[in-house]
C-alpha cells in the first residue's frame, strides 16, 4: 500500500474509479441519476486539475482524493476495494495535510461517508441545494475544526 502524488499516467484509472464510484454516494436520493462521465463535467474536472490529487496504491491505483487549500473535494474508492479501510487510511493521509478548518462536501443522504467524517471531528455546518448532472441533489457541507477532541 502506498500514498503518492497524482501522476499524468494515472489519469484513465481516475476516471475510471470515478465512473464506477460517483453514481455510489447518490444511490439513496429518491431519484435515479445517470452518470456525466468526470472527463464530459466541465466543473467538477476543472475542481480535480486545479487540487493536489493523491492517489492509493495497492497492486494498482484503487482510490484517489484531492486537496485545494483547506478543502477536501474528493475521496473516491474504487467498489472492488471497499470495506479494506482504504478510504480511512485515505482520509487519514489527506487529514495530515490540510489545515485546519477543513471542509469537505457530501451528500446529505450518503450517510455512510458522513459517518466516517464524523469519526473524524467533522459537523455538518450547511445544507444546501446542488445539482448532479442536472437533477436536484440536498448536499452538506461539513467542517471539522479541532478534530483532535472528543467527537460527540
Amino acid at each position: 500500500m502506498s500514498i503518492r502524488p497524482f501522476i499524468k499516467d494515472d489519469y484513465s484509472k481516475i476516471l475510471e474509479i470515478y465512473a464506477k464510484s460517483k453514481l455510489d454516494e447518490l444511490r439513496f436520493e429518491k431519484q435515479e441519476f445517470e452518470l456525466l462521465p468526470l472527463e464530459s463535467d466541465a466543473t467538477r474536472l476543472a475542481e480535480l486539475t486545479e487540487s493536489d490529487i493523491y492517489v492509493y496504491e495497492e497492486a494498482e491505483t484503487v482510490a484517489y482524493g484531492a486537496v485545494y487549500g483547506n478543502e477536501i473535494r474528493a475521496l473516491f474508492v474504487s467498489p472492488d476495494a471497499r470495506g479494506k479501510g482504504i478510504g480511512k487510511n485515505l482520509l487519514e493521509y489527506l487529514l495530515s495535510i490540510v489545515k485546519e478548518p477543513i471542509s469537505l462536501y457530501v451528500a446529505k443522504t450518503n450517510l455512510v461517508a458522513k459517518s466516517l467524517y464524523k469519526n473524524y471531528g467533522f459537523k455538518v455546518v450547511e445544507e444546501f441545494k446542488t445539482d448532479y448532472n442536472q437533477a436536484p441533489v440536498i448536499a452538506n457541507k461539513m467542517v471539522a475544526i479541532n478534530r483532535y477532541e472528543s467527537v460527540d
